[in-house]
């Protein structure tokens, strides 16, 4: 479905910019945006690199397992299945402490790492289970206490100030995934029922 999309909207520009250009405007306006869009993914690429560094250093010193030891009791809280599962909540723990670092790129891995151990516990393994519906809520609507990816994406545009949305970037991250897993918690009742 998405190939055929993708190309109904190439071949409606190309009508277009045959329409309303000339073939020599096209030509720059694609030559420029892709080497536009290279630099960008070359820029970010680099902060990526840095902040996974900065989580395999992390990883290797011992600070995830204080982070995850302070993560616990919510941990505990979220996913009471795994209280005493040290291998899940670390790894749920690592993928929440790249997506408060705002890494959401980064955080991926870490995420499908988090999903595959929960996933050997799940008595059904083709269906997902309350706890793996929960970690998706909560990694999707993420709380993102320093938002790195968009404040590069500002830097770039060129914004004199590009964390100046760190306060709304946490208020609003916090309140969608309170929302998120009240609203998850809600239909696990309600499915029970």
């Amino acid at each position: 479905m998405m190939n055929i999309l993708w190309s109904v909207l190439v071949l409606i520009s190309i009508v277009f910019s045959i329409m309303y250009a000339t073939v020599a405007d096209t030509a720059v306006a694609v030559f420029s945006a892709a080497q536009e869009a290279v630099e960008l993914t070359l820029k970010m690429l680099g902060m990526f690199c840095f902040w996974d560094g900065i989580m395999e250093i992390a990883q290797r010193g011992g600070v995830t397992d204080c982070i995850q030891k302070l993560l616990s009791p919510l941990l505990n809280i979220l996913f009471p299945n795994h209280k005493n599962d040290a291998s899940v909540k670390s790894a749920i723990a690592m993928n929440m402490t790249a997506n408060i670092l705002g890494l959401g790129n980064a955080a991926t891995p870490l995420g499908l790492e988090a999903m595959r151990r929960l996933k050997v516990h799940a008595h059904c393994k083709d269906a997902a289970t309350n706890d793996m519906i929960r970690f998706v809520v909560l990694n999707t609507a993420s709380i993102r206490l320093i938002p790195t990816t968009v404040a590069m994406l500002r830097f770039e545009a060129g914004s004199l100030a590009p964390m100046e949305i760190l306060p709304v970037s946490a208020i609003v991250s916090l309140l969608s995934c309170s929302v998120g897993l009240l609203i998850c918690r809600a239909a696990e009742r309600f499915w029970h029922e």
